[in-house]
């Protein structure tokens, strides 16, 4: 048997060696960071410095350095300051309350708890919803890779328990469509509505318009001659009209019913890995944490290959974060995956850019997620990938989709894919000798319950569109590629179907792929493809209001007794009824000058929405059917907030989303 001394002293030998590791600067009182007293020992962080925000202390940050802090704790709260321009270069932010300054913790989720109420809670504030940094300047987050650090998890920003922020100048569209037409060779867009917040100097893509048909290339590894996608600089604006920096090399539809999309990649905050070719870095929310993200940045980021370290990564939150919302973001350049829901409900993500992603683009991982809303967000060249190892899905190949699933119930509505390698949006499921698909899944009323997550419906799938994909503009529940494990047979009951609903395919390979038994499908254009209905089993479908043209006509593939889909007894073989209750959640809380609250929130559900209650009084929706909506609330409110909502057929939301107010 071993010494107790052997085993002490090999366990020392398989410790880091910290002998040069730099001595921790705390903090010694609240001030800005360029100020030596607001530092024990009174020095500034310097290059190199690990650094700690003890809690109660609030620091902010004023400077501008390129000298790289290599780990900074922040358990009190460190804020970035909103009306000059500021960058940070650092190799690890933790946002965790407590004395630890290790540069550990992305295992948080397995060891923290909610913080007990009342205790100062660990923030991390890069701009406010009701002050964020402030248009014109400019707050730079650059991860930086340390000798010595973990590779397959540094550099990063981790949020355990924690809150952080992400806020800069609003826009009021992050990407629309395209005004007219533009040829080859032009040096100005029109914009089909005025883009407020755009600024000279910015990026933006003008999104492809024609397919490529060269099957056996993927859009990654001839980008420039795979893709019709192009990047240019704003040179100049005159309202809706835009001039670029150089000449289109393509042409780009922008009349009639089928047009491309201007998206502005560029934003006042950024987050991004200082070493493209390097240790790219990622961040990642966990249990019990709060805050939300709205017109910011992340490029460059994502650990290409690696489990879990994505550009962006809400980790197993359950729901615990109801109330989150990713709100006019640009992620580009992904190694990994641009925004990953992973065990999270309620997260509200909307007008997100996502643009070139090594895998899937918006990505649910494990089949758990409920009550999401991805509503009017962009997703443009999501390539193939390689499946990742130890991921809980196994049959998920990561092939590039812009929006991927394998639970149908959240909302999707408004949503735009484009040009990515496999999918514009695929729901994939199965059963097989290493996934079960009967998992443990939030319901209404809060519980936990094991369903078989195929036979869940949507909560909303709207108005979404695909266009200029390379192969499939919708799989819904086939295999990849056709003969791999799919749903079996096994989906939604007829009172539930999947229901689609004003859906638009166009410059596609193959358009729609409906798969899973029991669909609606209520109006869907499916325009130039070379597919029109692709493999469908029609197993209990409805169709109603389904239009497909320019597409060859021994390849529409036939519905069902040879019937049309307009001839059909619509619903029928269906009989859907309306009997779950809506979704909601309070997206911000605002104070006005006069002292009031501005409450704003989204609300979605598979039918018309009869009205939003908070605290009893009726909002106001600023978006059809209560997507989104407000209310002004007196001065002297309840501490508590309280939204629910009814729907016209009587449902009633039975878990309302309450909200404390410090």
């Amino acid at each position: 048997m071993r010494s107790a001394i052997a085993i002490i002293f090999a366990y020392l030998l398989a410790l880091p060696v910290l002998a040069d590791e730099p001595k921790l600067i705390r903090s010694a009182k609240s001030g800005p960071w360029s100020d030596a007293a607001t530092w024990e020992g009174g020095q500034v962080p310097g290059a190199g410095a690990r650094v700690q925000v003890r809690a109660n202390d609030h620091v902010t940050y004023d400077v501008q350095s390129d000298k790289a802090i290599r780990f900074i704790h922040v358990a009190g709260e460190l804020s970035f300051a909103p009306d000059r321009d500021t960058r940070l270069d650092v190799g690890l932010i933790k946002i965790q309350a407590g004395s630890d300054a290790s540069e550990e913790g992305f295992d948080c989720d397995e060891h923290l708890g909610p913080q007990p109420e009342g205790t100062p809670q660990a923030a991390f504030v890069v701009g406010t919803q009701e002050t964020p940094i402030a248009a014109g300047k400019l707050a730079l987050i650059r991860l930086v890779y340390f000798e010595g650090m973990k590779k397959e998890s540094c550099p990063a920003i981790v949020c355990c328990g924690g809150k952080m922020e992400f806020h800069g100048a609003v826009m009021n569209r992050t990407w629309v469509k395209l005004g007219a037409t533009v040829k080859t060779g032009d040096t100005t867009v029109s914009l089909s509505e005025a883009a407020n917040g755009w600024r000279i100097g910015d990026r933006i893509i003008i999104t492809a318009t024609t397919r490529q048909n060269k099957q056996k290339k993927t859009f990654r590894d001839s980008l420039r001659s795979g893709g019709q996608t192009e990047e240019r600089i704003i040179r100049s604006m005159d309202g809706a009209k835009i001039a670029l920096d150089k000449p289109l090399e393509f042409d780009h539809l922008g009349d009639g019913e089928y047009r491309g999309e201007v998206a502005n990649l560029s934003r006042n905050v950024i987050v991004e890995s200082a070493d493209l070719k390097g240790e790219r870095g990622h961040t990642m929310y966990h249990r019990h944490s709060t805050g939300s993200i709205s017109y910011a940045e992340f490029r460059h980021l994502g650990k290409e290959g690696v489990l879990g370290r994505y550009s962006l990564h809400y980790h197993l939150v359950g729901d615990t974060m109801r109330g989150s919302s990713v709100i006019g973001a640009s992620i580009w350049d992904s190694g990994n995956r641009w925004l990953t829901i992973h065990g999270t409900n309620y997260l509200v993500v909307r007008d997100c850019v996502g643009y070139q992603s090594v895998g899937h683009g918006f990505f649910m991982e494990d089949g758990t997620e409920v009550y999401n809303v991805l509503d009017r967000n962009l997703a443009v060249q999501a390539f193939i990938g390689k499946k990742l190892q130890q991921q809980v899905v196994p049959f998920d190949k990561n092939d590039g989709s812009g929006f991927w699933w394998a639970n149908s119930h959240n909302a999707f509505t408004r949503n735009v894919a484009c040009e990515c390698d496999e999918y514009g949006y695929f729901f994939q499921c199965a059963k097989t000798t290493n996934f079960d698909p009967m998992l443990n899944v939030q319901q209404p009323d809060g519980s936990q319950k094991k369903v078989d997550i195929r036979t869940l419906p949507f909560v909303r799938f709207e108005s979404n569109e695909s266009h200029c994909q390379r192969r499939h503009a919708f799989n819904l529940g086939n295999g990849a590629p056709f003969g791999e494990p799919n749903v079996g047979g096994v989906g939604p009951d007829p009172r539930h179907p999947f229901i689609i609903r004003d859906t638009k395919i166009w410059n596609v390979h193959w358009a729609f792929s409906p798969v899973s038994p029991c669909v609606m499908v209520d109006g869907m254009n499916i325009h130039n493809a070379e597919y029109g209905l692709w493999r469908a089993v029609y197993q209990q479908h409805a169709y109603h209001n389904v239009a497909i043209d320019a597409v060859p006509k021994d390849t529409v593939n036939a519905f069902p007794n040879g019937m049309r889909p307009e001839e059909s007894a619509y619903p029928k073989p269906l009989e859907p009824v309306d009997d779950l209750p809506p979704i909601t959640v309070i997206t911000q809380i605002r104070t006005l000058p006069n002292g009031q609250l501005q409450v704003c929130g989204t609300t979605s559900d598979n039918g018309p929405v009869k009205r939003v209650l908070v605290n009893g009084q009726e909002a106001k929706a600023t978006a059809a059917n209560f997507a989104q909506w407000e209310i002004t609330l007196p001065a002297i409110t309840a501490r508590t907030l309280s939204a629910h909502a009814e729907d016209s057929a009587g449902n009633i939301e039975n878990r309302p989303h309450m909200v404390k107010r410090k």
